[in-house]
């Protein structure tokens, strides 16, 4: 079972490396014969958002696409398929190749919102930094950018993406935009709206980040009092999805040959694997009922 499985594996990445040097060969040649033909695409000012579902992830969970960490994820969770081969055999393995891709997207998705949140709780901050910037003469892209290097991370670390556009050539709002899409958040949309309003109208631009920053705040004290109302049922949904866990704890401290010997048939295997299937699916849907409040 196990050499299966690391066969099946390096049979992937062989395919996945002919994949990328061909698509790389191909690539260059077209380079190539675009340059000779003197039509080769200037490279635009502004970096492109992530695409690749994938990608998008890393970058909102603060992750880079550096290949080392892939592999270390990937030799772990081959490792933990080759032990639960061991362990429980071909269910175990299943199991786990199952288990540890959707395990990884909830943490990918929990660390995104939480990065999120820091930095939402963090912009006003950084705007009334900004303002102080504004009124002691700066202008506007000075103010915001300045208002960068005293931030804390996660906020820092996210507009420096918006300096780096800056410096290739990007106007700020534009910069922006491109934040507030990459993280689809409403906050950093108005943010480069406004900067983009003021860009092509004028107006005064320390009260418009003023004005800003208390309609952040606002919807923040409002987001709070949601989940002081809404804790009730968050609760419930916690309880819920932690009870079947904790029911099947006890019965393995108080009576483990109850559980182990229906592991030991086959009927007994399928419906332990039908309960953690559908234990999975009900936290997942609760998750998400939890998402939308």
């Amino acid at each position: 079972m196990i050499a299966l499985v690391l066969g099946l594996f390096g049979l992937v990445l062989l395919v996945a490396s002919a994949s990328l040097f061909y698509n790389g060969v191909r690539k260059s040649a077209e380079e190539r014969t675009l340059l000779r033909l003197g039509q080769l695409p200037e490279i635009p000012q502004v970096e492109v958002p992530a695409r690749g579902w994938l990608e998008l992830l890393l970058l909102r969970a603060g992750f880079d696409r550096r290949a080392d960490r892939f592999m270390l994820w990937g030799a772990a969770w081959l490792l933990l398929i080759a032990l639960a081969g061991m362990l429980a055999g071909w269910p175990g393995a299943a199991l786990m190749t199952v288990t540890c891709p959707m395990l990884w997207r909830l943490y990918m998705s929990w660390r995104y919102h939480r990065r999120l949140r820091r930095m939402i709780e963090q912009l006003p901050t950084l705007l009334d930094h900004a303002v102080r910037s504004l009124k002691a003469g700066r202008t506007l892209s000075d103010a915001v950018l300045s208002a960068v290097e005293v931030s804390a991370d996660p906020l820092k670390s996210a507009m420096q993406r918006v300096q780096r556009n800056v410096q290739m050539g990007a106007s700020l709002d534009e910069a922006l935009q491109d934040l507030a899409e990459l993280y689809d958040q409403d906050e950093f949309r108005i943010f480069a709206l406004g900067l983009r309003i003021n860009h092509r109208y004028g107006g005064n631009a320390s009260e418009l980040l003023e004005n800003l920053v208390k309609l952040i705040r606002e919807r923040e004290q409002g987001h709070r009092q949601l989940r002081a109302m809404t804790g009730e049922t968050r609760m419930t949904s916690v309880v819920l999805a932690l009870l079947p866990i904790a029911m099947a704890g006890y019965f393995l401290l108080v009576n483990p040959n109850y559980l182990l010997s229906m592991w030991h048939t086959s009927d007994g295997q399928l419906m332990l694997l039908a309960a953690f299937v559908l234990q999975v699916l009900g936290c997942v849907a609760l998750w998400r009922m939890l998402r939308s409040i």
